[in-house]
């Protein structure tokens, strides 16, 4: 156990007596490497036994220090109350908003399951200790005072709040050319692996702190890749799942169509542990009316064997976007056939333009209409906008919001008609069906196979202030039109960059998709630690944009 009183806010320095073994034997590595300081005072009537107590402390500092300069901290074990350890590479990353200001101790080692577990959670997810502003400053005073019913399932059985996770400003749905896990509060999240690549969107806090170590899991949302996306691109396991498995009441929200919550960790199990705690019926969300006959334990349904005869449709048509990720994609397809999959191709798929196409027409509509009822849920002594249009208004007069890119989006989703509308209607009708039932069922039925494999997307592309996201592609369109299960997991790197594979089923398959992953998770141990490349930032004239709120 340690104490983590003071815990820092989001972007001060740490000074806490700790052992290694805080969140998982990482936290210690974590903040290593900055500093270590001891200071002893000795005076004339100290014992023997203080003294030699004393020396013992120094001497274990050194060798501490010693190992974090060799880069192998993990491992450490230091007496209580004689390190101060100052924030290193890994708070750097900028992936947290707020550190929950209850949390005081943490005793948790992987293995340990949900109890004790130290999660972070999207700062679109409202917590009733801390703000969930949305990184928009529009809403930094948001503090209703209630926990979205996911939250409050993993406080019931023991997991630990231990902060919000910075993310794309409004889910990334603002503008067509923002930069991803940059948000007007938060400043811009920063990739572990590379603090000069970017960390994909929109749940871009989240997945950089689970990958520095920061808390073994975090809570990420998706509408269309905002979980296994960043995932992906951070080295982390990613899942997500059936939409109507995970209420989403009190998210800010995006799409009642798309919108789910989702488990981001360091493995597969810690996933499908968090899922368990987090699955469940709403009764004020009616997309999880069929959620409980749904939920498993998810965990015990695991097995590394589950590969094993059974046929992988390879989603050729899904590659191409990145020459590095296809080779490291077809080394692991050999992987898989090595643990017994019967692998079979599959080259053409549904008509990705015309989902996308239809997809983009929903979400506008959506977007209008739930963020409008979102808003209107908040208090209004804490939020003044409104509505999506009160929000384009405040973002107008306020310079930060759109000093780096634009609101195009929200003003498109403001002209839209409403639920009623037949564009709509039809629009919705469509996507569901060319990504659903004419799409992902269909490939699955037509090669027979039980579960469809792709690269998650490419490596993490460059921080373009100037020009924004220089995205190449992913595979998260068809599962998330379709509200079907995705999860990435980590398959290897290309130039030392993490790149993942995904695995997508069919509605409330789940605990299938899960036990894939995790088979292949057991057969390849692709991931490994970030090394905390450093980063020289040449972007002066932005760098307090970059930043985070002061």
């Amino acid at each position: 156990m340690a104490n983590l009183s003071g815990f820092p806010g989001s972007h001060d320095r740490i000074a806490v007596a700790a052992r290694a073994g805080l969140i998982g034997a990482s936290l210690l590595a974590l903040t290593l490497g900055g500093c270590i300081s001891v200071e002893v005072t000795r005076t004339d009537d100290w014992s023997a036994a203080e003294i030699e107590a004393a020396e013992a402390a120094e001497r274990a500092a050194d060798a501490a220090w010693a190992a974090a300069e060799a880069g192998d901290a993990d491992c450490l074990e230091l007496p209580d109350d004689v390190a101060e350890l100052c924030i290193d590479d890994r708070l750097t990353t900028n992936a947290v908003i707020t550190w929950s200001p209850s949390v005081t101790e943490i005793d948790w080692q992987p293995g340990d399951g949900i109890l004790g577990m130290p999660i972070l959670i999207k700062d679109n997810i409202e917590t009733f200790d801390m703000p969930t502003t949305a990184g928009s400053m529009a809403l930094i005073d948001n503090a209703p005072g209630r926990d979205a019913p996911l939250v409050a399932r993993l406080r019931a059985e023991g997991g630990v709040i231990l902060g919000k996770a910075n993310l794309s400003e409004w889910a990334n749905i603002r503008s067509s050319e923002s930069i991803s896990g940059w948000s007007a509060v938060g400043g811009l999240s920063r990739n572990p692996y590379a603090l000069d690549r970017n960390t994909c969107g929109s749940s871009a806090g989240s997945a950089a702190a689970v990958a520095a170590g920061l808390a073994p899991a975090a809570i990420g949302t998706e509408t269309d890749g905002s979980i296994t996306c960043p995932a992906a691109i951070n080295g982390i396991v990613g899942f997500k799942p059936t939409v109507g498995l995970v209420s989403r009441t009190h998210i800010v929200p995006i799409s009642r169509s798309q919108d789910t919550a989702g488990p981001m960790t360091r493995t597969v199990r810690d996933a499908a542990v968090v899922l368990t705690v987090i699955a469940g019926g709403d009764p004020a969300d009616p997309a999880t009316a069929e959620a409980d006959a749904h939920r498993v334990d998810f965990a015990a349904g695991l097995d590394a064997g589950s590969l094993r005869g059974q046929r992988i449709g390879v989603m050729r048509f899904l590659t191409g976007y990145s020459t590095g990720t296809d080779l490291v994609f077809e080394e692991n397809l050999r992987a898989l056939e090595a643990a017994g999959a019967i692998l079979v191709d599959i080259t053409e798929g549904p008509n990705r333009g015309a989902i996308g196409g239809a997809e983009f027409a929903v979400l506008l509509t959506e977007l209008k209409v739930d963020l409008n009822l979102y808003l209107a849920s908040t208090d209004l002594a804490q939020v003044s906008t409104r509505t999506l249009a009160d929000v384009i208004a405040f973002n107008e007069a306020t310079p930060r919001e759109l000093a780096l890119f634009g609101q195009d989006i929200f003003i498109a989703a403001e002209a839209t008609e409403g639920l009623e509308d037949p564009d709509y209607i039809a629009a919705r009708e469509r996507s569901f069906r060319l990504a659903g039932p004419e799409g992902i069922d269909r490939m699955m039925a037509d090669h027979d196979v039980v579960v469809l494999i792709a690269p998650t997307t490419g490596p993490a592309w460059s921080i373009d202030v100037v020009n924004g996201d220089n995205y190449l592609g992913s595979a998260s369109q068809l599962a998330a039109v379709a509200g079907y299960p995705h999860l990435t997991v980590p398959m290897g790197f290309v130039d030392g960059l993490p790149v993942g594979m995904s695995f997508i089923g069919g509605k409330w398959q789940d605990q299938q998709v899960l036990s894939f992953g995790y088979a292949f998770e057991q057969a390849t141990h692709a991931r490994r630690d970030p090394e905390f490349a450093p980063s020289v930032d040449r972007m002066d004239a932005v760098a307090p944009l970059l930043r985070p709120l002061q």
